[in-house]
């Protein structure tokens, strides 16, 4: 295993040593070292790659037809996130991806659409897979009855449960964006609740 890639050795030590043609494969991972508000990608271009944040903190968020932005999800250190489904392989990005502060990305090429992955009968791959669909559902489904269910304090407390340390890594407006309310409206209910920003 290459000493010098960080990406390799967080697979192995989730998925354990990997087959040859897994270990060639991770060996083409590239560093991206990204500045603040550097794109990672644009809605319409391809996504390619599978990317593991060695450290920083990243957004993926929506425009729509009117350019406003809508935030879907953060990735802070150790988050890896790719293209997990074929269409999400061979369709354009309807996504950008950016960065919330100075990052340092890894970016590994995803087997071309159609031909043989190396991870092709690896059991431990097709379980993270699964694992990673599951999680992709579940987050899905949790904000979706959150929004029917849950008021904006309520679905803001939800948050601080789940990812305490997401308000001193992302800003507020950012996250009032993800809670599907204004930047106003959030520093209204953190001052109700006490909170005060670091």
């Amino acid at each position: 295993m290459s000493a010098d890639n960080p990406l390799a050795r967080f697979l192995t030590r989730q998925l354990g040593d990997p087959p040859p043609a897994v270990e060639a494969w991770w060996s083409q991972a590239q560093p991206r070292d990204l500045p603040r508000g550097r794109m990672l990608q644009q809605a319409g271009q391809p996504w390619r790659h599978l990317w593991w944040v060695e450290h920083g903190a990243l957004r993926l968020y929506l425009t729509d037809r009117d350019g406003a932005e809508s935030n879907k999800n953060f990735f802070l250190d150790g988050a890896i996130f790719w293209p997990v489904t074929p269409s999400l392989l061979q369709s354009p990005s309807m996504f950008h991806v950016e960065p919330l502060e100075n990052s340092r990305v890894w970016a590994l090429p995803m087997p071309a659409p159609g031909t043989p992955a190396p991870t092709d009968g690896w059991e431990p791959w097709r379980l993270l897979e699964h694992r990673t669909l599951c999680l992709l559902l579940d987050h899905k489904m949790q904000r979706e009855q959150e929004f029917l269910q849950l008021n904006a304090r309520e679905r803001y407390a939800r948050l601080l449960e789940r990812h305490p340390h997401w308000p001193a890594r992302i800003p507020l407006r950012h996250l009032a964006s993800y809670l599907g309310i204004t930047d106003v409206t959030l520093s209204r209910l953190r001052s109700e609740m006490g909170l005060i920003r670091g």
